[in-house]
């Protein structure tokens, strides 16, 4: 595929210009089929006469574009007519070049590049029709497109055609579709427009978004309609974007005469607001939800408004994050594929959607990230250091999703080959942990990024105050424990090897952390087995809660863990506090201030309408969402793995009702639970034969429903 294609770029600079690629075609008659197969390094909108041939936004997706670059190929049968037909190529910056691959410019070529081939199928012959030096390109209407920085698109903008020449590009690195498709999803029209106290017309379309708005208007040639993003109101109720970091956002439509629509073709945005800075009157604006094409499995409801709020933050949270690479954040100048966040997160992405293509996809761009030392760069594909050399941004808890994430897919799915494609990868990694150690079985002296943002530190901090070689080594002994259970699973004999390792980890962790002395000390060590004396942790950890006026001071390594720490300890009724606690710092906190995603901090907009910092205040962070997993594996009992389900619902009063359902791979469980009075009815159903747990005692149940 592509082979005898030639990668093109246009002769000529065009300063920033993006290129649209064009050829004339000439179909006989008789058609019986074609297909159109072409990537760029950017990203593409593909035409034949003017019509789009996929529904596929920000195509090929985003990969580091050095090691690894998808390829489609699309029935364009019908989009063809006999006689002339002529296929255009917009190709935008994408990921492959501006603000978000600045850490390596120097490696790749000035302009956006296409390689392509439109494939004629007749009944006695086949035509291949490849990119080569009879293309030409002009200057598309598309004059600036940066994912960070935004689009300017003029309507009156023309330019003639030019010559291509041939750019010396690596086939070698393409490969075929792997992951999800990106597509538009929702739409949403403004539930109020308003004028801030700063005179500025402000549209609030009622939930924060990952994509871009679509305008409808009919206006003069050369006016002008331009917009900015914000994700919040200021406590004043003005605009705000100064989280946005220097990412400009710019979206900017010069129009052309009489009626006419428009949505950006190359970038896309974060957002709940959209200040409309001009227009021309009666100008109409739908904001347009952007996201990997993926099928809902997990829906889940209880009686509790403010919790049913936070489930659809979490939810929405995923929506905005999951575009081609699990991101941190859709809105900044950032926008990376973290994988501290992914690996906390993965378990509670897969209970709301089918996500193992998408992060099949993921997880080969990582793998071709490692470095031969077993290193794994904390965003992936690894935009932020190129040097594949360069020790920095490699952390304890963000690299170890290399093992964490293989793992929770074979949990969830049951795809053994998808386990042993990784099993290299994930020995690697726990192979630099060890050769970066100080101390024999113990991981000692890397620091990373501790348990961010919690909040038992100085103030200012971004790390909590919990000892990152405690994090380090958990987190060795955690890899241990799952590469063992993968060696299990895989039968390649090493089993025992990792085993042991594992057990060695533990004995050098109780003898080199005796005592704990924050939250997340105390619930790495419960959930990831690392003392002999649970109940007096468990007891240290809850008075810790309780003395803290029964509220968390746990970052991104604590938190997700932090409520099955105590409901496997004896404390499931001070995990429902936790959930429902509604003061600073909590979960519900960011929901009574009217969050309609997951934020980065807990206090990300305090209750006065101050915010924690301008720097590192994302809206729309999708990893203290991973609470959701403790609700559909505790609250409702629902866990999944590949020895098959258990059902064991906790119920809570302080909670009151709840209903969950989930298209595991063995079928569709439900598990419900009401109080009347202080009873508790469940309904329970089961696609296969599996234990069901209700009120402490365990029965073996066929495959179906059943009431208690």
């Amino acid at each position: 595929m592509l082979k005898d294609s030639l990668w093109i770029v246009p002769q000529s600079n065009f300063e920033g210009i993006c290129p649209e690629y064009l050829k004339s075609i000439t179909v006989k008659k008789g058609l019986q089929s074609a297909s159109l197969t072409l990537t760029c390094l950017g990203v593409y909108e593909a035409k034949i006469n003017d019509a789009r041939v996929s529904e596929y936004v920000l195509a090929p997706g985003c990969t580091d574009f050095i090691t690894r670059l998808q390829y489609q190929t699309y029935d364009v049968t019908h989009l063809l007519k006999a006689g002339e037909n002529t296929l255009s190529v917009l190709v935008g910056n994408g990921w492959f070049r501006g603000g978000i691959t600045r850490s390596y410019q120097s490696q790749i070529q000035s302009q956006p590049s296409l390689i392509a081939e439109l494939i004629l199928e007749y009944e006695t012959e086949t035509e291949r029709i490849g990119t080569d030096l009879s293309w030409q390109v002009k200057k598309s209407k598309v004059l600036f497109s940066d994912i960070y920085d935004g689009e300017i698109f003029d309507a009156n903008f023309e330019s003639e055609p030019e010559a291509v020449q041939h750019a010396c590009y690596n086939k070698a690195i393409l490969i075929p579709q792997e992951g999800e498709e990106i597509k538009e999803q929702e739409r949403f029209k403004p539930i109020a427009t308003f004028v801030t106290p700063k005179g500025e017309r402000v549209l609030d379309f009622g939930q924060e978004i990952t994509g871009y708005i679509g305008l409808e208007t009919n206006a003069k040639n050369g006016e002008e309609i331009s917009l900015s993003f914000a994700e919040v109101l200021d406590k004043d109720g003005n605009f705000y974007t100064e989280n946005y970091r220097d990412a400009k956002c710019i979206y900017k439509y010069i129009c052309k005469d009489g009626k006419q629509s428009y949505k950006p073709k190359t970038v896309f945005y974060g957002f709940r607001y959209v200040r409309v800075d001009s227009a021309p009157e009666q100008t109409k604006f739908t904001a347009i939800v952007v996201h990997s094409e993926l099928k809902r499995t997990g829906y889940i409801a209880t009686s509790h408004e403010k919790v049913n709020q936070l489930f659809s933050n979490i939810l929405w949270g995923q929506k905005g994050n999951f575009l081609d690479i699990p991101t941190d954040c859709p809105q900044r100048n950032e926008r990376l594929g973290w994988t501290g966040d992914a690996q906390v997160f993965i378990k509670t992405a897969s209970y709301q959607y089918d996500v193992k293509k998408f992060f099949t996809k993921w997880l080969n761009d990582m793998q071709a990230e490692q470095r031969n030392d077993g290193a794994v760069p904390d965003t992936v594909p690894n935009f932020v250091v190129q040097n594949k050399i360069n020790a920095d941004f490699l952390s304890p808890a963000w690299g170890d999703a290399a093992v964490i994430c293989p793992w929770v897919l074979y949990e969830m799915y049951g795809d053994k080959d998808l386990l042993q494609k990784h099993f290299p990868m994930m020995e690697k990694w726990i192979s630099y942990m060890e050769s970066t150690s100080r101390e024999q079985n113990l991981w000692v002296g890397h620091s990373g990024h501790g348990d961010w943002l919690g909040l038992d530190n100085e103030e200012g901090s971004y790390k909590g105050a919990t000892d990152e070689d405690l994090i380090a080594s958990a987190y060795l002994k955690y890899c241990a424990d799952l590469v063992a259970k993968s060696a299990k699973v895989l039968q390649n004999g090493k089993y025992d090897f990792y085993a042991q390792k594992a057990e060695n980890v533990r004995k050098a962790f109780i003898k080199r952390f005796p005592v704990f002395k924050t939250q997340t000390e105390c619930v790495l060590a419960l959930h990831f087995d690392l003392t002999d004396h649970k109940k007096q942790i468990a007891d240290q950890l809850a008075e810790m809660i309780k003395q803290n006026g029964n509220r968390l001071t746990t970052g991104f390594v604590g938190t997700p863990y932090l409520l099955f720490a105590l409901s496997e300890n004896g404390y499931t009724e001070l995990a429902y506090t936790l959930l429902l606690q509604e003061k600073f710092p909590s979960w519900l906190f960011s929901v009574n201030q009217g969050a309609t995603t997951i934020w980065e901090h807990w206090d990300s907009k305090k209750e006065d309408g101050t915010f924690w910092s301008k720097d590192m205040n994302s809206f729309n962070h999708y990893a203290y969402g991973s609470v959701l997993e403790w609700v559909y594996a505790v609250s409702a009992g629902i866990r999944v793995s590949e020895k098959g389900i258990e059902i064991a619902p906790k119920p809570d009063k302080q909670l009151g009702d709840l209903n969950a359902e989930f298209h595991s791979m063995y079928g569709l469980i439900k598990s419900a639970w009401q109080y009347e009075g202080e009873r508790v009815h469940y309904e329970i159903e089961i696609p296969i034969d599996c234990y069901v747990t209700i009120d402490g005692k365990t029965e073996w149940k066929k495959a179906g429903k059943y009431r208690f």
